[in-house]
């Protein structure tokens, strides 16, 4: 969650009313002690608490740095003063590893603040419980030294769940997850940084070396094991990712399979799929988590801005800052943008779209998840294309191939269903016109077949644009049309179809006399017979409702003089 400027400025002001101040009365009151003579020594204990949270160390999932191996020493040989020192110089490599961003700014002085808190509280209570700082024994130290450790672990904890419950309004619990390991792993290095202090007095600066070196070579191995693990968790995760996606043979499902689970995967605030179009790419699906009006997006050619060169390429990038890619942008970047991840969506051997991530942190994506990201879209590419073939088929399967209205075989399946509805109660009604074309026999005997295909393709558009969504038109065979209307009663039905001889019989219908030399452009009239039935009045079946709508055209329509509509009769 964002914070306001507001709650951001008042962090800055509780920094600056405590931290230099506080570290001013520290010193004088707690003065560096066996300083002299010790640079060596204390210069390399600097260099490790700043190198050492550079080199986190996972543990099922939670982030610890053990930077109060090193702080413990730096307090007990040195004073609370130097403590302070230590802690505040491991702020800066922290805040690097957490790639912060400018609208992060806060972070610096929250840490430094909260560090500050810690060292001194935990400083003080081991004051109290009778601890000196400087040479001494082993068992005149060690229950000081218990508790600052434990002291420090807790009121960090405590510091972190009053920002989070006050300032953040997130309602974590306080034995969290990440705290009991926290304890735990910092409780285990606790014998260390006791034998590295009293080591300290036998060989001076190499203590640090000889404890010190093993430990970040320990933290580095650790480190490349969690990494590998994390890779073999993001390859399952791809493979799952990539099942899902083959399944689902509707394109729009696979778009927001896709999508979804890479949001899900990686750290992303914006993500751009353009698709392919000519010498364009075009924006097929976008996801911004941060803005609240979409902004235009603009098509870009290839081989311009980071995604028109990747397609151009056919080569990834990734960028860490905006610094890297502010002068390849073009078009359309959120603002706020720094990290950015740019994929090509290949399908056999040819670049068919483009996927864009974009975070506003500093070095959000690692070049492993480049490598997770090309396995999905290479899945991503599968799934879409074969969504569109099994869509393109399924739509050749249903549709007329001519006039592109629903064929036969979809209109009964469609009839089906709406029964079913009617027979649940969710349907009122169930109207069904059907018209037939009279005389058409003599259009294709005097102009040719095709000409009577120009009529058919005409005279479904003017159908569909008069029934719109009221119902379902189908070319039910030949010259034969059905229409099919939900919750629509016999009187309303025959209404409409009176339109519908109407719209047919008084619009002359223009053809091309494909038998004559000229292919002379002709206006011919024709007219329709139309047969009404409805359901549950007329019929309590699918096949009776057809069967009474065909009977009331031939014998109701096209026997008492074609030209007319005509209702089912019992």
């Amino acid at each position: 969650m964002q914070l306001s400027l507001k709650k951001k400025l008042w962090i800055l002001f509780a920094w600056l009313a405590i931290v230099p101040p506080g570290l001013y009365y520290t010193y004088q009151l707690y003065p560096p002690q066996n300083v002299e003579g010790n640079t060596l020594e204390l210069l390399t204990l600097i260099v490790f608490a700043t190198f050492i949270p550079l080199i986190p160390i996972v543990i099922n999932g939670s982030t610890i740095f053990f930077i109060q191996w090193v702080t413990l020493v730096g307090f007990l040989k040195y004073g609370l003063f130097m403590e302070i020192v230590l802690m505040q110089f491991s702020i800066i490599p922290l805040l690097i590893r957490l790639r912060m961003s400018k609208t992060d700014w806060h972070r610096a002085p929250l840490n430094s603040l909260m560090f500050f808190i810690v060292s001194v509280s935990s400083g003080l209570i081991y004051f109290m419980l009778g601890g000196e700082t400087g040479a001494g024994s082993i068992g005149e130290m060690l229950p000081a030294a218990l508790g600052y450790q434990i002291a420090s672990i807790m009121i960090n904890q405590f510091l972190l769940l009053a920002y989070q419950r006050y300032v953040v309004a997130n309602d974590i619990r306080f034995y969290s997850k990440d705290f009991i390991w926290d304890f735990i792993a910092n409780m285990i290095m606790f014998p260390m940084s006791l034998s590295l202090y009293f080591l300290t007095f036998q060989i001076g600066p190499f203590a640090s070396l000889l404890i010190g070196i093993p430990f970040i070579s320990l933290s580095l191995i650790l480190k490349m094991y969690n990494s590998s693990e994390k890779i073999n968790e993001y390859l399952q995760k791809a493979g799952e990712i990539g099942h899902q996606l083959t399944e689902s043979l509707k394109a729009d499902e696979v778009l927001d399979i896709f999508l979804e689970k890479i949001i899900e995967t990686l750290p992303v605030e914006y993500a751009y799929i353009l698709d392919c179009k000519g010498d364009e790419l075009v924006l097929l699906r976008r996801v911004e988590s941060k803005e609240k009006d979409f902004h235009s997006f603009p098509s870009l050619k290839k081989g311009r801005g980071i995604s028109g060169m990747v397609w151009d390429s056919g080569k990834s990038v990734i960028y860490d800052s905006r610094s890297e890619w502010g002068g390849l942008a073009d078009g359309y970047m959120p603002a706020g943008v720094e990290s950015v991840l740019c994929v090509p969506i290949v399908r056999s051997q040819k670049v068919r779209g483009i996927l864009l991530l974009a975070s506003s942190k500093k070095r959000a994506y690692e070049k492993f998840q480049l490598m997770i990201v090309e396995i999905l879209c290479s899945y991503f590419g599968v799934a879409i294309e074969n969504a569109r073939h099994h869509e393109q088929t399924k739509q050749n399967s249903e549709r007329c191939a001519l006039t592109n209205l629903y064929n036969y075989r979809y209109f009964e399946d469609m009839l089906s269903l709406e029964f079913n509805e009617l027979e649940r109660g969710s349907r009122t009604s169930l109207s069904l016109i059907m018209l037939d074309l009279d005389h058409f026999k003599v259009i294709n005997d005097n102009y040719g077949h095709q000409s009577g295909n120009e009529i058919l393709i005409e005279l479904a558009d003017r159908l569909c644009k008069l029934i719109g969504s009221r119902g379902t038109v189908a070319r039910y065979g030949g010259e034969e049309f059905v229409i099919l209307l939900p919750d629509t009663e016999r009187a309303e039905a025959i209404s409409l179809a009176e339109s519908v001889r109407q719209t047919i019989a008084n619009r002359p219908f223009v053809l091309h006399d494909t038998l004559h030399a000229s292919n002379r452009k002709l206006m011919v009239r024709i007219t329709a017979s139309i047969g009404v039935a409805s359901a549950p009045q007329d019929a309590d079946d699918t096949m009776a409702l057809i069967r009474h709508a065909d009977r009331a055209l031939y014998t109701g329509a096209k026997q008492a003089g074609r030209n007319r509509v005509a209702e089912y009769v019992k």
